[in-house]
């Protein structure tokens, strides 16, 4: 791995084991420019690749010969409203109402490590084992700082890209697009790979040309869902596990994305990826910073398989945390499909003791064992033990399975809430809801409004209230609706487009909290119903 930056050819050069990454520096308005990614290049390998082309009959930033020309430019971080037509990443409205940015190369810095994001989650490495690029930009009208992160570690073939947005100026700016990375690619005969589902088919592979135009994935549910996943893959024509040339992109996050190819009027490629912008307002104060989620680049000689591969490597040994990293996960059972509400002390302990017998290793109790939870109709947010069901009380049941040489594990959805609860009651207005519109129920049930601390520090208190009173060694995450009707009591009428991605910050929050108060707990982000499988996730 290495990052250098050549000051006479004003290229940025970052090496990973097999390949390369060229960030360039253009005319004298130094605009960051894409140069190159692929094969790693010997450092005296790089002239070749410094072409501008001009094309006719677009906006340019001036008439000089080799002028940058704004819809055919390679940007490396491409903003809307000058004259880039192509998918862009970065949207800004002012005070005055208009939209329209344009970056700048500033400064730069070189620096052994990786940077963690602030409540976001991101892959880590020590000083020995990641370099980082911090390339700041600017622009200047706007008086917005955009840094770019590029992070490349030792031994594998990923690139760690993120952004951090500072308000430089006097006035609130509305962030209504802030993607994490672009890649530009050269005209060749390229696959587009998603993944694509439903509930119970997830993830099956759809491989097509990229033709002109847009194309892509994208989530609007609060979550990446069963339907699509926030990945893409850019390969070229005949590609297979072991051959040919594969750009992939994987976004580490766990709610609205999009992704999305265009094949531009000159044939060239551009991949965008990053928090989908539909319902997206960010009020930025001046002073004020958004971080972007982590895209995280993998390019592969060796076709698909060596991308997963590298994928694969990277999660295991720079995004996967706590004592569970390297160790073997239990084997266990869980009542749910056996018993469904239908259950008492007595059938649990009888699953565990035949369990024990198989071999088996824990036991999870799954939905209904608290509040008033006879169906699936109530009691979501009553998260108090039901002692008519447990007879003795939860202690007693966790002893009797420890006993039998099993650990015990507990299931929550501590999301969510049902109309028919005491904590509906109490509080309607934790619900995530427009007001005057009837709330659009799912499985019998609202969404909680984590966005707002009473709501996350409520949760947390009966959680680990729960995971304190017992021997409990694993919590099943649940999330069985995506999110709609999004309206908060807690903000102002001007940051409702905040609430997507505060609820998600409000998640990463909440699981944080409870790994700091329990760090032996193996926590199963399980969500059958919402679908959060992407490598956000991965990090808790």
């Amino acid at each position: 791995m290495k990052i250098e930056f050549d000051a006479v050819r004003q290229i940025f050069k970052l090496d990973t084991a097999h390949s390369s990454y060229l960030i360039a520096l253009v005319d004298d308005e130094k605009l960051v420019g894409h140069l190159y990614y692929g094969q790693r290049l010997p450092d005296n390998g790089v002239d070749d690749l410094m072409r501008i082309d001009e094309a006719p009959f677009v906006p340019s930033v001036n008439n000089r010969d080799r002028v940058p020309i704004m819809d055919s430019f390679p940007f490396e971080y491409p903003a809307y409203g000058l004259g880039d037509y192509r998918e862009t990443c970065l949207q800004v409205t002012e005070a005055n109402g208009m939209t329209a940015s344009g970056l700048v190369y500033r400064s730069h810095r070189i620096h052994t490590g990786k940077p963690a994001l602030d409540g976001l989650p991101s892959t880590f490495a020590s000083d020995d084992d990641a370099m980082t690029l911090e390339l700041v930009c600017e622009d200047p009208v706007l008086k917005l700082e955009v840094t770019l992160y590029y992070s490349v570690f030792r031994g594998i073939d990923a690139i760690a890209r993120s952004v951090r947005l500072v308000n430089q100026g006097d006035q609130r700016l509305t962030l209504n697009k802030v993607l994490s990375a672009s890649l530009e690619l050269d005209e060749r005969d390229f696959d587009l790979i998603t993944l694509h589902g439903s509930w119970s088919r997830e993830r099956h592979i759809q491989r097509l040309p990229v033709g002109r135009g847009r194309q892509g994935v994208a989530s609007t549910r609060g979550e990446p869902g069963h339907q699509e996943h926030p990945f893409l893959a850019i390969s070229e024509k005949g590609a297979d596990q072991d051959h040919g040339d594969v750009y992939a992109m994987h976004f580490v996050y766990s709610g609205n994305f999009t992704a999305q190819v265009m094949r531009s009027q000159f044939d060239t490629v551009r991949a965008v990826m990053g928090i989908h912008p539909d319902g997206f307002a960010w009020q930025l104060e001046p002073g004020g910073v958004f971080t972007a989620p982590e895209t995280i680049l993998v390019y592969s000689s060796a076709g698909l398989g060596g991308m997963t591969r590298t994928l694969h490597d990277l999660y295991r040994w720079h995004l996967i945390r706590g004592p569970w990293r390297d160790r073997k996960r239990p084997i266990l059972i869980n009542n749910w499909e056996a018993t469904y509400f239908d259950f008492d002390t007595d059938k649990l302990i009888n699953i565990a003791r035949e369990a024990a017998r198989t071999g088996i290793e824990m036991l999870v109790m799954d939905d209904g064992w608290f509040g008033d939870r006879k169906d699936d109709n109530r009691a979501l947010g009553d998260w108090t033990v039901n002692e008519n069901k447990l007879r003795g009380g939860l202690r007693y049941l966790v002893e009797q399975v420890n006993a039998l040489g099993l650990a015990f594990g507990i299931w929550f959805e501590p999301e969510m809430i049902s109309p028919d609860s005491d904590l509906y009651r109490a509080h309607p207005d934790w619900a995530i809801q427009i007001p005057g519109r009837t709330a659009t129920l799912c499985r019998h049930q609202y969404v909680l409004d984590l966005t707002r601390p009473e709501v996350r520090d409520h949760v947390f208190e009966q959680v680990s209230s729960i995971l304190k009173s017992a021997n409990i060694a694993y919590v099943k995450w649940d999330m069985n609706r995506p999110l709609s009707d999004i309206g908060s009591a807690g903000l102002p009428a001007d940051r409702q487009g905040e609430l997507m991605h505060r609820y998600v910050l409000a998640v990463y929050e909440l699981q944080e909290r409870l790994l700091r108060e329990f760090p032996d707990l193996l926590l199963e982000n399980c969500s059958g119903g919402g679908a959060r499988f992407d490598p956000g996730m991965l990090y808790y």
